[in-house]
């Protein structure tokens, strides 16, 4: 620890600015721009994941180098505000989006690129780097404050090298796993679709023929062929929504007590045994209140994401899809995971800023709605392959302790690394 250096981040690079003075109609084709949800979600930019812009010739416009960090700069929460991606490929011109700003190191004498996603994501910074955020109700990252106030505690080069290295190694089981999700999640999505599509009969507990083996059995609707039984709805037939509650820090407490609720934000579903992302909201309004039985849909920032099975006071990102009772919950969760659905859910809530689903948006999405019955025969046909995924999923958690644990023990140097034999550029 003594060669570590304590080092203000003003002092080893420069902040640069996202797109400026672009319409709707400017994008979708073009060139390459890093959205926003590619910095939110990853520590590293997924270089697979850009959108387009059209930029005119000689127009002035910031392009990002390999070894530039990015920040998002506006959020619902302040444990949100401020997430950090470093970009570690070469990328021919390609832009930023305007609801993040870049930061251009001077060099990397004393902070290495490859060490960034694990310094920033790390709990200490975010939590120094949460405190910038200024507002009440949404937060905002001044770059003067964070220029001038976040102090960076940084280890020698071969030491960040060698600890970048270790917790790539911990990405890598991560990211193996979380392929095993994916496999997973495109077999539930194919299953998704059929189920979906053709049902299952309830005569004879199989799915029906396909619509080219027996066209009269079904009827068109917004999203293509579905059995002539069931009602061609949408979810404002269906349900009421509420929106939850944007809560001033002031007015969080962090000890349990009687009539106090859990507060469910995105970074609390996240981090759920991070004591510094739980607070408890003392006697809420009714109208907030998430109960087991009830669903929870993300509006903004992780659009689309359905939790279920949780109790507490939940933040304005998500809505309570408060359903009829004649209607199956598992059922529900399956149609708002749909492919198709989600995709609906992503062109109303906008892809090319910060995602965020309007009330009138999400009563226009389609819900297909058959017998009760027909509903849990579809509802359990899925249980098997969601035991896998969460079975996998569980894992993932599980890994993913262990790296933060990794990381707490490493980027404060509790825990000591051998660099023998560590290049030193």
């Amino acid at each position: 620890m003594s060669e570590w250096k304590e080092k203000i981040i003003g002092e080893l690079g420069y902040t640069f600015t996202g797109l400026s003075g672009k319409n709707a109609d400017d994008f979708g084709e073009g060139k390459p721009f890093i959205p926003y949800m590619n910095i939110f979600t990853n520590g590293k930019i997924d270089i697979s994941n850009l959108e387009y812009v059209k930029i005119k010739r000689h127009e002035k416009q910031n392009t990002v180098k390999k070894g530039d960090l990015f920040f998002t700069t506006s959020s619902e929460t302040f444990e949100e505000v401020g997430m950090t991606s470093v970009l570690l490929e070469d990328i021919e011109e390609c832009y930023l989006n305007s609801f993040c700003f870049g930061f251009s190191l001077y060099n990397f004498d004393d902070l290495i690129p490859e060490f960034v996603p694990y310094l920033f994501r790390g709990e200490t910074v975010r939590r120094d780097i949460s405190i910038l955020g200024q507002g009440s109700t949404r937060y905002n990252l001044p770059k003067t404050e964070l220029l001038n106030r976040l102090k960076l505690n940084l280890p020698p080069l071969p030491t960040q090298r060698k600890i970048a290295r270790i917790l790539s190694t911990a990405d890598a089981v991560v990211e193996k796993t979380q392929a095993a999700i994916a496999k997973y999640k495109a077999i539930k999505q194919g299953m998704l679709h059929d189920l979906f599509t053709r049902g299952i009969d309830l005569a004879t507990g199989t799915q029906r023929p396909a619509y080219k083996d027996a066209s009269h059995l079904y009827k068109p609707s917004k999203l293509g062929w579905i059995p002539k039984e069931w009602e061609d709805l949408t979810f404002k037939d269906m349900c009421i929504i509420n929106q939850g509650l944007q809560i001033p820090i002031s007015s969080r407490f962090k000890n349990e007590g009687k009539n106090r609720y859990v507060y469910i934000t995105i970074q609390y579903l996240n981090n759920i045994k991070d004591e510094f992302y739980r607070y408890f909201i003392e006697s809420p309004p009714e109208s907030v209140i998430c109960y087991e039985d009830d669903i929870l849909m993300t509006r903004t920032g992780n659009t689309g994401k359905v939790v279920s099975n949780i109790m507490g006071v939940f933040h304005n990102n998500f809505f309570k899809v408060d359903y009829k009772r004649n209607n199956n919950k598992k059922y529900i969760i399956n149609h708002l995971e749909r492919e198709d659905i989600q995709n609906l859910i992503m062109n109303y809530a906008g892809t090319t800023t910060i995602p965020d689903l309007k009330h009138s948006d999400f009563y226009k999405l389609p819900f297909f709605k058959p017998q009760i019955k027909e509903q849990e025969l579809i509802a359990d046909r899925l249980t098997s392959i969601e035991s896998k995924i969460q079975t996998e999923q569980n894992y993932l958690h599980k890994l993913q302790q262990i790296k933060a644990g990794l990381m707490a023990d490493l980027l404060s140097g509790k825990k000591a690394v051998n660099v023998e034999g560590e290049a030193i550029n």
